[in-house]
C-alpha cells in the first residue's frame, strides 16, 4: 500500500541542509533551466491573488513538473506583503508542496522563503557567470539596489562564484537598511569593501555588475546611461526599470511567456511595440553550443527573471532527498485517508 505520510521541513533544517552549498545550488539550477529549456517540464502560469483595498499585498501560485531526473510535481505558494518590514517581519512567505507525478500524492511540506531567496540568488549568480565569465578574472565589484534577503542570498552567492571579489556597492531608500545590509555582508567575507552610495546613479556609474531587488512596483530607474560598457542588471524584481530602457538594452530573459505578463517591466516594453523581438533570448539559451550574438557590445544587458516555480521544485527535491539521508523533517504518518475501500 502506498505511503500515507507527509514529511514536514521547517526553516532552520532547510538552512541546515543548505549550509556552504551555493555551488551545488547554482549547478542545480542551470540543470533545471536545461529540462525546461528540452521540453522536460510543464509551467502554467502564475496565478496571482489580490486583495480589494490594492495595497500591492499579493499571494502568488506558481504549479510546475519537472522531469529530466528530478521527477517532481508540486507547487509554492509565496505571499509578498511589503508593509511587513515595518512591523518587523519578513516581507515574503511561502510554503511549499512536493506531489508524485505517479500518483499525484503530496509527500512533502516545505518551508518555502528559504528555498525561493536561495534559488532566486542561484539564478542571478548563473546569470551573471554565464555572462562575465566564470573565472577569478570576472568583475572587481557588484552594486546591489535595494537591501532585503534576496540581494544578500544573490550576495552570498555571487562570492561563491568569485570569492575574490574587492568591492560591494550598497544603495537603498532607507540608509539605514543600507547599513544594515553592509554590516550583514561583512559576515559573508572579511576582505570585501563595502561602500555605501548616495544615489542609484553614483552606484550604476561605478561597476559592471549591479543586482537590482526591490519591492518597486512601478519603473524608478530611468536613466542608464551612466553605465560603463559591458554592464549587467540582474534586474531581479522586475518591474524597477521603464520600458524605453528595456527596449534601449540587450534583453536576457528565463522564460520569454512568463516574463512577459504581470506589468513587468519587459511585459510593458512589449506591450508598448506590440512585439517581443527586444529579447535576445533566455539564460538557457546562453548554457547552450550557439547562443545569440549581443545586438550591440556597448548595450547594457539586463537579466529579467521571472523565478519559474520548477526552480523551487528542483531545489526542495534536493532538499527533500538530503532530509532523508540525514534524518531531518517530522513524518506525519497518517495524514493521507486510507484507500476508499480499506477504510473500516
Amino acid at each position: 500500500m502506498a505511503s500515507r505520510g507527509i514529511l514536514i521541513l521547517t526553516s532552520d533544517e532547510i538552512e541546515t541542509i543548505l549550509l556552504n552549498r551555493e555551488m551545488q545550488l547554482l549547478e542545480i539550477v542551470k540543470e533545471a533551466y536545461l529540462a525546461h529549456r528540452a521540453g522536460e517540464s510543464s509551467l502554467p502560469n502564475s496565478l496571482f491573488l489580490r486583495f480589494p483595498n490594492g495595497d500591492g499585498n499579493r499571494i502568488i501560485a506558481l504549479p510546475a513538473y519537472l522531469g529530466a531526473g528530478f521527477d517532481v510535481a508540486g507547487m509554492k505558494w509565496v505571499s509578498s506583503f511589503p508593509r511587513n518590514i515595518q512591523s518587523g517581519l519578513n516581507r515574503a512567505s511561502a510554503v511549499i508542496i512536493l506531489n508524485s507525478p505517479s500518483t499525484g500524492q503530496p509527500f512533502a511540506f516545505i518551508e518555502g522563503s528559504i528555498i525561493s531567496a536561495k534559488r532566486t540568488a542561484a539564478s542571478a549568480a548563473l546569470a551573471a557567470r554565464v555572462l562575465h565569465g566564470a573565472s577569478n578574472d570576472g568583475p572587481n565589484s557588484i552594486g546591489f539596489i535595494g537591501c532585503g534577503p534576496i540581494n544578500f542570498e544573490v550576495a552570498r552567492f555571487i562570492l561563491a562564484v568569485w570569492p575574490n571579489l574587492k568591492q560591494f556597492l550598497v544603495f537603498d531608500t532607507d540608509p539605514e537598511r543600507a547599513r544594515q545590509f553592509g554590516a550583514k555582508c561583512r559576515g559573508l567575507s572579511r576582505t570585501v569593501e563595502i561602500a555605501t552610495m548616495p544615489e542609484s546613479s553614483d552606484l550604476l556609474s561605478q561597476t559592471r555588475l549591479v543586482a537590482v531587488a526591490t519591492n518597486a512596483g512601478r519603473p524608478h530607474l530611468h536613466d542608464l546611461s551612466m553605465c560603463p560598457t559591458r554592464t549587467t542588471i540582474l534586474h531581479i524584481s522586475l518591474r524597477d526599470l521603464s520600458p524605453e530602457l528595456i527596449l534601449a538594452c540587450d534583453n536576457i530573459v528565463d522564460d520569454v511567456e512568463h516574463v512577459c505578463r504581470a506589468q513587468t517591466s519587459v511585459h510593458m516594453a512589449e506591450q508598448l511595440v506590440g512585439n517581443r523581438d527586444f529579447i535576445r533570448c533566455t539564460l538557457a539559451d546562453l548554457l547552450g553550443p550557439a547562443a545569440p550574438p549581443r545586438r550591440d557590445e556597448k548595450t547594457v544587458t539586463i537579466f529579467s527573471p521571472f523565478g519559474l516555480g520548477l526552480l523551487d521544485l528542483a531545489l526542495s527535491r534536493f532538499v527533500y532527498e538530503a532530509s532523508r539521508e540525514q534524518n531531518y523533517g517530522v513524518m506525519i504518518n497518517s495524514f493521507l485517508p486510507e484507500p476508499y475501500l480499506e477504510a473500516r
